[in-house]
């Protein structure tokens, strides 16, 4: 796999310069589609402006100095992407990945204590040996539990690294998401109607406020309010 890709190909959720260099790090294969992710190198350079060049992000990524989901970053290719979180522990400094109004990553510093747990979508389920179920999250992840009342597409609120989780904020009616792709992303709204259609990644969410869109851009982020801190402010 080439280090490196054109910038002016790089995914436009990427807010960087598109003409100022010809080439910009690619992310290698994780936890994280190419699409909705950013390799780190970029995200301490670009996003948190760390530092200058890309040699001074690989030195600080190379001395352990960023944290993702509560494990360090080996690798300055590491695909960081939504809902994920960053820490830099000797600045005591934390953040959260998430989209803005223009579709565009940001990341949105969050309060001590926030860094212990993320939200996880469930993209969909397997049983496993034992009759018990696999869930399959947008980052990744793989936890096995004995309850059945997960669904596709709601949203787990998960301890990091331990994977315990603290909560689920169903896609359901009433309840608050954000759209994270499309036309409307970075948008807040509440959900009015989920339809189901025999083609699930065609399933429709619909919102109070007269818009929708497919399940795949909706991203429950809480019940009566949202959970986590936006990036900027929404009306809902």
């Amino acid at each position: 796999m080439s280090k490196s890709m054109k910038r002016l190909t790089a995914p436009r959720s990427w807010p960087v310069p598109r003409k100022t260099d010809q080439w910009i790090t690619k992310p290698s294969p994780g936890p994280h589609p190419i699409e909705r992710s950013m390799p780190v190198l970029t995200v301490v350079r670009d996003l948190l402006q760390a530092c200058d060049t890309a040699a001074e992000a690989k030195r600080i990524i190379g001395n352990r100095d960023i944290i993702v989901d509560g494990r360090p970053v080996k690798g300055h290719k590491f695909p960081v992407g939504l809902m994920d979180v960053v820490s830099i522990p000797k600045l005591e400094q934390n953040y959260r990945m998430l989209v803005d109004r223009r579709g565009k990553f940001r990341l949105v510093t969050i309060s001590e204590g926030e860094e212990s747990w993320k939200l996880c979508r469930i993209e969909n389920k397997t049983t496993v040996r034992g009759g018990r179920m696999q869930l399959n999250l947008h980052d990744g992840r793989n936890i096995i539990v004995k309850e059945t009342k997960y669904k596709t597409g709601d949203v787990l609120k998960v301890e990091v690294p331990s994977q315990k989780i603290l909560d689920v904020y169903p896609m359901a009616k009433g309840n608050i998401a954000m759209v994270i792709s499309g036309a409307h992303a970075g948008e807040i709204s509440v959900i009015e109607e989920y339809e189901v259609t025999r083609t699930p990644s065609s399933n429709i969410v619909r919102f109070r406020d007269g818009k929708s869109t497919v399940k795949d851009n909706v991203f429950v982020v809480g019940t009566s309010a949202p959970v986590i801190k936006l990036p900027e402010a929404s009306v809902i």
